[in-house]
């Protein structure tokens, strides 16, 4: 395939342009009762993590905020050369770092995560995931599954479902879907 016959940049442009009308028709009330709505629906699979690892979420992501509250002590991602590291750090801690995304300081504490929440512009009900193009979380995700077990919990909007996306061989599958609604439990064999 080349990259004209990619068809991921058009379902990203789609996908973003869905997510950000959906945010867009929101009351401020509406939006913190949906993110409320997720950190409630998301519950049973946060059992039992130790060392959870979430995002700042920026624009029309959907914001992770209710769900760091039920986690308690939890680490951010720093983009370190081609993936990322998570940092233990409190939301005033993050600065402007790769894309003007909020990110902790090197210096604060890394930890090797056993459950991560994961921004996405799409995702299927199978947890195959359409991210912002850089393959950073592919790429960290296969490092940390091939050093030991972690959860990767995608989270999104309902408008973001999608019936089916295109993966390339790279491509993590999420374990969760989780939205205001609804959750998937991706864990089935492949």
């Amino acid at each position: 395939m080349t990259d004209a016959d990619d068809p991921k940049p058009a379902l990203r442009a789609m996908f973003r342009r869905a997510r950000a009308d959906f945010v867009a028709g929101l009351a401020p009330a509406a939006r913190t009762g949906l993110e409320a709505d997720l950190a409630r629906v998301v519950a049973p699979a946060l059992a039992g993590t130790e060392r959870p690892a979430s995002y700042a979420a920026v624009g029309a992501e959907i914001e992770p905020t209710a769900i760091e509250k039920r986690l308690g002590p939890h680490a951010f991602p720093r983009v370190t050369g081609g993936a990322l590291s998570f940092h233990l750090a409190a939301w005033a801690d993050l600065r402007p770092g790769f894309g003007g995304i909020p990110e902790p300081a090197a210096t604060a504490p890394a930890i090797v995560p056993d459950l991560l929440l994961v921004p996405l512009l799409a995702v299927t009900p199978a947890g195959v995931r359409l991210g912002q193009g850089g393959g950073y979380y592919d790429r960290t995700l296969a490092t940390l599954r091939s050093r030991g077990s972690v959860a990767a919990i995608g989270l999104a909007w309902d408008v973001q479902i999608a019936d089916a996306l295109p993966a390339d061989p790279w491509d993590e599958a999420l374990d969760w879907v989780a939205t205001p609604t609804r959750l998937f439990d991706c864990r089935r064999p492949r």
